[in-house]
């Protein structure tokens, strides 16, 4: 995947902002948040996953998503940053 289509999306980009803001979240705690279905939201986490750029783990059955410990993680952690 390119670098546009990871920042194309408008949910996408609000996503990495609250995850950069707030750390971990639970992906109903997103969806919630940016005002979005859980189905969508998921499905925004799980590019962002394939991409690198964030992590999940397991808590029961409850996903958490937080920045992943990679190279294209912080580029874009020092992007937001500094925007």
């Amino acid at each position: 995947m390119e670098f546009e289509d990871v920042f194309c999306s408008k949910t996408r980009i609000r996503i990495l902002k609250l995850l950069f803001n707030l750390g971990q979240l639970n992906t109903s705690d997103v969806a919630h948040r940016i005002g979005a279905n859980y189905a969508t939201t998921l499905g925004h986490l799980i590019l962002l996953e394939k991409e690198g750029v964030v992590t999940q783990h397991l808590s029961g059955r409850t996903k958490f998503f937080r920045f992943a410990n990679t190279l294209k993680a912080q580029a874009v952690m020092k992007l937001l940053e500094k925007w």
